[in-house]
């Protein structure tokens, strides 16, 4: 771009790299992989700031900008509309595989605030099964749940944390997980307390026989949901066998 002009945007790796976001195993991007820019707004152009204007205008504005190919590649345009069907379907969970968890919803006559949120972002979300492999707190009251499924080669692997559980599903788990014993898959492993921390995670391995039913987003990366998911219901109709493998 030949002319001083200020965006707002996010800096997205391409490939598989795009979707791996900072995880407890993870290492930086390197230098040498290719990213792009994704473009949502235009806060300055030619010496006109347009932080004050509606949405509607700098959206415009942006726009314009890459149809007269001002802005080229590495910069691409944020999709956006106002049909409100088109984005439903941008919510559909399958959308997640591609690393898309969501939509942002913006006013069209909101002016750009600068140094706060202005905007709400709304997830995908979708139900799926999973087998407790270990709890936090207590095996007879437990806190949260990590939730695992078997590989390919049948190894107990982690897939999400809940987040807290109510006091009456504490209750309701509390009686059917038995604690694991010394041949549990999970004894002597450690996991990381969340994503981006290096803090370790207390738990207790349970035998993994409960299958649960939980709600989570769509953001996934190796085979691990990035955020917590909420529990909804023991799938006693379940086995741990008959749930999809882990993959990434």
């Amino acid at each position: 771009m030949r002319r001083p002009a200020a965006m707002a945007g996010s800096e997205v790796p391409l490939g598989h790299a795009a979707r791996d976001r900072t995880g407890p195993e993870e290492t930086d991007v390197g230098d040498d992989v290719l990213r792009i820019a994704w473009l949502f707004d235009v806060l300055e152009v030619a010496g006109a700031v347009l932080v004050a204007r509606p949405y509607r205008e700098r959206r415009a504005v942006l726009e314009d900008l890459f149809a007269r190919d001002v802005l080229t590649a590495p910069f691409t345009l944020c999709p956006a509309t106002t049909d409100r069907a088109t984005a439903v379907d941008w919510l559909d969970p399958a959308w997640g595989t591609v690393g898309i968890e969501g939509v942002v919803v913006k006013g069209t006559e909101q002016a750009y605030a600068m140094g706060k949120r202005g905007w709400v972002k709304v997830r995908a979300r979708t139900t799926t099964e999973a087998v407790v492999g270990g709890v936090t707190g207590s095996a007879t009251s437990p806190g949260t749940l990590l939730l695992a499924r078997y590989d390919a080669s049948g190894h107990l692997r982690l897939i999400a944390r809940t987040t807290p559980l109510a006091t009456a599903v504490r209750r309701e788990l509390g009686a059917q997980l038995p604690l694991g014993g010394p041949e549990h898959p999970w004894r002597g492993r450690r996991f990381s307390a969340g994503w981006g921390t290096r803090g370790e995670l207390e738990y207790h391995p349970v035998h993994p026989e409960v299958v649960v039913e939980v709600l989570a987003d769509t953001a996934v990366d190796d085979g691990r949901y990035r955020h917590p998911v909420q529990f909804l219901r023991v799938r006693d109709d379940l086995t741990p066998d008959q749930l999809p493998l882990f993959s990434t």
